[in-house]
């Protein structure tokens, strides 16, 4: 993409400037580095920690991988080739994955993007704030998901000790689903998203409270015999999902651009696609392209990659949470009719 922007010579290379440190800034920052692009990364944060998340990286291509420079990041991710669907506590299907599915925690990610990051010498500010006053030339906002009003949220912690189906299983219940991965450490993820009740409880057993009041209580009975890491317990309220693209003036990535219906295990590979498809025009920035030139290009690729994958995500969301949908599901999966490859391949 950016050998099609108009560069002028330069000899210095222009600065870039991320605001967020998620997977999609930090690798943004580390392939923008390995193009000798100067980065100054602002993190709100600090590393490592446990954020709300699937854990697992569907549909990412060995040359995305390679171009960002991921692969010694990704050195111990578990392989997954299967996924376990249940519908009501009962196993509906098992389904080959057309690609392999890696597990890893973000606790253990983010940490290694971030030091990578720095080691390539990247200028990481943690626990820093960017005030985010309209479209800054050579600023991209990797911020997160967009919070707003939602009935709607998500929970998430490490269970030990937890044999699986699959490598990765799916539940759906009343008003919920939740996804098991298995991550480095013989950890299992669990992470759920769940319509907010009035439950009171605390870390994990907060989990296993949205699961009994959700009718998943075989699988909360399965994780509580487990052992579980309550240092691992995370929380997000007020999850927005409605398949559309950010449009604001400033130039997005990840899911401060787009969040995409957590079902489809998407959310990561999309970071770090989206953050493929913005390298080459950030180093053309770099290297004197019109900054309103680098941004529409990086716009249109991220509309091309990501905006039926949203659409699609979104039309089939209802099915993972409404009870006679789920039925459907079922009904369509035990009798073979479901079509869960081209679903797959839609949706990744």
């Amino acid at each position: 993409m950016g050998d099609k922007l108009r560069v002028e010579t330069r000899s210095e290379l222009r600065p870039v400037e991320i605001a967020g440190g998620g997977l999609a800034g930090l690798a943004l920052g580390l392939g923008l580095r390995r193009a000798g692009v100067p980065v100054t990364l602002h993190e709100a944060g600090s590393y490592p920690r446990h954020r709300v998340c699937g854990e697992f990286i569907a549909g990412l291509a060995p040359e995305t991988i390679d171009r960002l420079g991921l692969e010694p990041c990704l050195r111990d991710a578990r392989r997954h080739g299967e996924v376990a669907w249940y519908f009501g506590g009962r196993l509906g299907c098992r389904q080959r994955l057309p690609g392999v599915a890696l597990g890893l925690s973000r606790y253990a990610l983010d940490a290694r993007l971030a030091e990578a990051f720095q080691a390539a010498g990247g200028d990481l500010r943690v626990h820093s704030r960017v005030e985010l006053d309209g479209a800054a030339p050579g600023r991209v906002v990797a911020t997160g998901r967009v919070r707003g009003r939602s009935p709607w949220l998500g929970l998430k912690f490490h269970a030990l000790n937890l044999p699986l189906a699959a490598g990765l299983e799916v539940h759906l219940g009343r008003d919920a689903y939740v996804g098991l991965a298995g991550i480095e450490g013989g950890r299992v993820n669990v992470c759920g998203y769940f319509r907010r009740r009035g439950l009171r409880a605390t870390g994990p057993a907060l989990v296993r409270a949205y699961l009994l009041a959700s009718g998943l209580g075989g699988l909360a009975a399965r994780l509580a015999a487990a052992g579980a890491d309550p240092a691992s317990f995370a929380a997000v309220a007020g999850l927005v999902v409605d398949g559309r693209m950010a449009r604001r003036p400033d130039l997005r990535l990840g899911d401060a651009c787009a969040m995409i219906a957590p079902f489809t295990g998407d959310g990561m590979a999309m970071a770090f696609q989206g953050a493929e498809a913005a390298l080459g025009p950030l180093v053309a920035y770099a290297q004197g392209a019109a900054w309103p030139e680098v941004a529409g290009a990086i716009r249109s690729a991220l509309a091309r990659q990501f905006r039926c994958r949203l659409a699609s995500a979104n039309a089939l969301h209802g099915f993972m949470l409404g009870p006679r949908r789920q039925r459907w599901l079922a009904a369509a999966a035990r009798t073979g009719l479901l079509p869960l490859r081209p679903l797959y391949s839609l949706l990744h």
